[in-house]
């Protein structure tokens, strides 16, 4: 410590000692970073009596030192911390180009020694440089006088932080004088417990920081399998918060009284980053396929090739049938024709139907199930049977979409994957309700979603908010395989439909529409083409402003 005279006699040591506890508590109450720091240097200030301060915030290992929290109460200078004031001053460095230590400055100084610095008046200082002080003091008119700086140290004795107090205030006259040995251990005894505080603060946004970049990761690992699914996993829990946000700030309605804190925030959006986890589990052909005969590959040309064989077949039988003695060359052309025709025919309708769309009519899958049993062809093993097997019948006549029941199946099963997965872990208290919220975004509100049936009185305002963001933004997106983006007027209907069918919550949808939540998200995730104007009157289920 660098010794200095002490003017002031000490202070009343009970009210003091009270003043540090209440600190201490406070301190351990905060869990915003910038309030803490803040918190820090004024309790600080308080309990000394200091005019300003500055808190200096360092990273063990690095060689700088930059600027927290800046208070000076006549000068009215209050920078950093939750002012929205930028501090404009560059890092003090604590060695130069050539590794030598600045031991001239007094904060840098405090660091690499370790120790409190004590100093009654910079202007008869000796030992550091008070250039900058100076030059400040002449520019403002201030006098920087009395200085107290003092190391802030963690549990492994690693310095985070450093505390510096400018002109300490004599309670009793309000002169400016020197910091007192009892300023001087309180100052002390509250920076290690700033220390402590800020330590925990930065371990938790740690711990959160590994677990989001974790929760990417598992996300990152989707978008590796499908690139389909991987820019939903990003985008649903833009919407999530965009829709929960419009609810927060609800003034009338069903939902008026409901509100979020901060907590309640990271707990929804966590869960609406993970409620699609359970699809690093489904097989990425089913995810992904985009035709109704795509496996790994899609066996249309398979039926081609067989249509080939059957063409082939044609010809040959009209050029044998053309050799035979006395044979009418030209009926036995057009016949060859007329069966080229059909089986050409025949074959552009199969790969109509196997491109999938929003429905298909019963007399297109009749006329699949015909073309099954109209041509007959010898497979490799040399047995004849029927062109089209069960299996690419059952693909063929998907009423809707390109999935058979058995691969829906699999598709939903992601998210009874999820909810195992997510009720496994031991969640923290503020995060408890994450599996409920993600595991119910297929849920229905009159009971008939999956999976497990839940109506709407079963579920949390959270769950229903998820579950309208995973429609919308799989009705807009632009990246799957079976089909286009939609406009915004043709998903709001469909949204509108859903809601009518007691499909979605429809206070919830109506916030969606009233508070424009589709506006705010197009603007970002959908192509201008999508963008239309929107007559929200003719919305089906709206029930207007």
């Amino acid at each position: 410590m660098v010794k200095t005279s002490r003017a002031e006699p000490p202070d009343d040591p009970i009210r003091r000692l009270a003043e540090l506890n209440q600190i201490g508590v406070a301190l351990s109450q905060e869990k915003n970073l910038d309030r803490l720091l803040e918190t820090i240097l004024l309790a600080v200030k308080n309990i000394t009596n200091a005019d300003g301060g500055t808190l200096y915030r360092h990273q063990p290992g690095k060689n700088t030192l930059t600027f927290a929290i800046i208070r000076t109460d006549s000068l009215r200078i209050a920078m950093g911390g939750t002012t929205g004031v930028k501090i404009p001053y560059a890092p003090i460095a604590l060695r130069d180009a050539q590794g030598r230590e600045n031991n001239s400055t007094v904060v840098a100084y405090s660091v690499l020694k370790g120790r409190t610095v004590a100093i009654a008046d910079a202007y008869q200082e000796q030992g550091f440089d008070f250039a900058g002080t100076k030059a400040f003091d002449r520019h403002t008119g201030y006098r920087s006088q009395s200085f107290l700086t003092v190391p802030m140290k963690n549990h492994a004795d690693e310095i985070i932080g450093v505390l510096q107090l400018i002109n300490a205030r004599s309670r009793a006259t309000g002169e400016i004088v020197p910091f007192s040995e009892t300023d001087q251990r309180l100052a002390e005894s509250l920076a290690s417990q700033a220390a402590v505080a800020l330590t925990n603060r930065l371990l938790i946004l740690q711990l959160e920081n590994l677990f989001e970049s974790f929760v990417g990761l598992l996300n990152k690992a989707i978008d590796e399998k499908s690139a389909y699914t991987g820019g939903h996993c990003h985008r649903v829990p833009i919407l999530t918060m965009l829709l929960a946000e419009a609810a927060h700030e609800a003034k009338s309605g069903p939902l008026a009284e409901w509100r979020l804190t901060d907590t309640d925030r990271y707990e929804l959006k966590i869960a609406a980053l993970l409620h699609d986890c359970g699809k690093v589990t489904t097989p990425v052909h089913v995810v992904d396929k985009a035709r109704k005969l795509q496996t790994l590959f899609d066996r249309i040309h398979l039926v081609d090739t067989r249509f080939e064989i059957l063409r082939r077949d044609a010809e040959l039988a009209a050029l044998r049938a053309g050799a035979v003695p006395g044979a009418d060359a030209k009926a036995v052309d057009q016949a060859c024709r007329a069966r080229l025709w059909e089986i050409q025919e025949d074959r552009e309708f199969l790969r109509l139907c196997n491109i999938g769309g929003e429905t298909m009519a019963p007399g297109d899958q009749e006329r699949v199930h015909a073309i099954a049993k109209k041509y007959r062809w010898r497979n490799p093993a040399g047995a004849e049977v029927d062109f089209l097997t069960a299996d690419e019948v059952e693909n063929l006549t998907i009423r809707a979409g390109t999935l058979t029941a058995a691969e829906r199946q699999i598709i939903n099963h992601h998210i009874e994957v999820t909810i195992q997965m997510l009720e496994a872990l031991p969640w923290p208290r503020h995060l408890k309700n994450v599996p409920e919220y993600a595991g119910g975004h297929h849920e229905r509100m009159d009971g008939k979603g999956y999976p497990r049936g839940l109506t709407r009185d079963q579920m949390s305002v959270q769950a229903r908010i998820m579950g309208i963001a995973d429609i919308f933004e799989a009705l807009t997106a632009r990246d799957r395989p079976y089909k286009p983006g939609k406009t915004l007027t043709e998903s709001l209907h469909l949204l509108g439909k859903m809601r009518l069918d007691g499909h979605i919550d429809p206070d919830l949808f109506d916030i969606f529409i009233r508070s424009r939540v589709y506006e705010r998200y197009a603007k970002d995730y959908l192509e201008p083409a999508q963008v239309d104007a929107v007559d929200v009157s003719k919305i089906p289920g709206y029930s207007g402003d």
